[in-house]
């Protein structure tokens, strides 16, 4: 799944280990979401939306949609 999470942390100026503690998270878990290796739970997902002040259409997106 494709996502705006590596913009948005820098537009923040967060870490990833940074944004990893606002969610309860290992900087690992960040890292893996910001490279597509892994996809957030709904619950995640829900906590960085919030995080950002965002909808999670916002942050995320399914690879086949070409935004």
């Amino acid at each position: 799944m494709k996502n705006r999470l590596r913009v948005l942390r820098a537009e923040n100026r967060w870490s990833q280990a940074e944004l990893a503690e606002k969610l309860g998270v290992s900087r690992q878990a960040v890292n893996a979401i910001e490279t597509g290796k892994h996809d957030p739970s709904l619950t995640l997902a829900f906590a960085l939306a919030e995080t950002f002040g965002k909808s999670i259409e916002e942050i995320f997106c399914p690879k086949e949609q070409n935004n």
